[in-house]
């Protein structure tokens, strides 16, 4: 299958139509670094990140790799200003928004030459994003770990309602971690896709080893989305989220919900591996996983699924609109 015409491509310079998630403690310069140079879009997630080691993650992926490069930037927290400013001085044109209103800072990063991508979870941000000069959205469906939208839209529902929405390209995430997901998304309308679980369990991702083989254990239902009064997160059940769930259940209000959430969670759940205490970011998609492979096996093997099922899927639809071998062909 050609790629060669992909908006997403074109749009990032990359050779394939994906995205790694940048995700808080586990998506550093390795990682980054690692996608890149597999023909994808290679993200450092910001979020977790001090000025001083967003500034050292980037130049040392910048030095690793001449591929795409892009840094994510959760718009709800208080340093987004300066990490932006950080990442546009280490060289980073490619920046991916969310979690906060697309017009805080893409007509200036727009000014500064930069393409920008905002995540969205519904049609009507989707729209509000087209309108405030975004260069294309995410749309990440309810299935997706970590932060996610209130509107509870899974991804099959929330593509095809973004793409009839806005022009700009639209790309899949949230329950996606194969190729054949990929096509089934890009079926829908996405140009492309994003997947973070799927990179967690990888070797060259900064996620603790317990982290990384929890992802891998976790089951059908062994993820939850909680904290809706807060924002809204989906964790793996682990003793952190029993507690959650418990006070929720109870009808918590958010000041409740804070003070059990403290400070410092996600870190100590997924780059320090504390499975008791904290926060366990995953999709559901993790029920798919089984290997802890390289980055660049990973996406090699998403690059196999992906033509394999581009492939069957054609002869499927040939064969279907197929004459059939006992229907007599004219004139005879």
């Amino acid at each position: 299958m050609s790629l060669s015409q992909n908006r997403v491509c074109r749009l990032l310079n990359i050779e394939f139509p994906l995205i790694q998630a940048g995700m808080v403690w586990v998506s550093g310069h390795k990682l980054a670094t690692a996608a890149a140079q597999s023909g994808i879009l290679g993200v450092i997630g910001a979020g977790s990140m001090s000025i001083d080691r967003l500034r050292e993650h980037i130049q040392k992926a910048r030095a690793a790799t001449q591929g795409s490069l892009a840094v994510n930037v959760p718009l709800l927290y208080r340093h987004t200003e300066e990490q932006i400013q950080v990442a546009l001085e280490a060289g980073i044109r490619i920046f991916i928004t969310s979690a906060g209103s697309p017009r805080t800072h893409t007509e200036g990063l727009k000014k500064a030459g930069c393409t920008v991508l905002h995540v969205v979870s519904s049609p009507v941000l989707a729209k509000k994003c087209e309108d405030a000069g975004v260069d294309a959205v995410i749309a990440e469906g309810f299935e997706a770990g970590g932060h996610n939208g209130r509107d509870e839209l899974t991804s099959f529902v929330l593509i095809p309602q973004v793409r009839d929405a806005v022009k700009i390209p639209v790309i899949a995430a949230g329950g996606m971690a194969t190729g054949a997901g990929m096509v089934a998304a890009m079926a829908l309308g996405a140009e492309g896709v994003q997947m973070g679980t799927r990179f967690i369990a990888t070797q060259e991702s900064s996620a603790h080893e317990i982290f990384k083989a929890a992802v891998l254990a976790t089951a059908t239902h062994g993820t939850m989305l909680c904290m809706k009064k807060l924002m809204p997160v989906r964790l793996i059940r682990n003793p952190f989220y029993a507690q959650v769930h418990a006070l929720e259940e109870t009808g918590a209000d958010p000041e409740a919900l804070t003070a059990l959430l403290g400070k410092g969670r996600a870190k100590k759940g997924m780059l320090e591996g504390d499975w008791e205490n904290g926060e366990l970011e995953a999709g559901q998609v993790a029920a798919l996983l089984r290997d802890c492979p390289t980055v660049v096996e990973a996406v090699a093997r998403i690059r196999r699924e992906f033509e394999a099922t581009h492939a069957l899927l054609g002869n499927q639809v040939r064969s279907l609109f197929a004459p059939s071998l006992s229907t007599p062909l004219a004139g005879r």
